[in-house]
């Protein structure tokens, strides 16, 4: 029969890490917004809001990402669809 083994919080090594409590530098963002603190607007200022009509689409790109294949076929049909709902025909997609 083998040693039981030494619960995680009861290694020296756990210990030393608690007791460590030197900043890590990948950690300090300086305080401002980044991926987890994000910027507040202040009262009755609007956002700037951004949707995937914003940028050009070509045929080929609304065809992929609507899941099919980027066929002669379906990129005539993406094609027509941009033509007749412009931007309407990407935010179905991509809002």
């Amino acid at each position: 029969m083998s040693e039981p083994q030494q619960p995680l919080e009861e290694r020296p090594e756990v210990a030393d890490a608690v007791e460590d409590d030197v900043a890590v530098d990948a950690f300090i963002t300086g305080g401002g917004p980044d991926q987890d603190t994000p910027a507040f607007l202040a009262p009755g200022e609007e956002p700037t809001v951004r949707t995937g009509a914003d940028q050009p689409w070509d045929p080929e790109d609304l065809a992929v990402a609507r899941g099919w294949d980027p066929t002669p076929e379906n990129i005539e049909r993406a094609r027509r669809e941009l033509e007749r709902d412009g931007p309407a025909a990407i935010e179905k997609t991509v809002p």
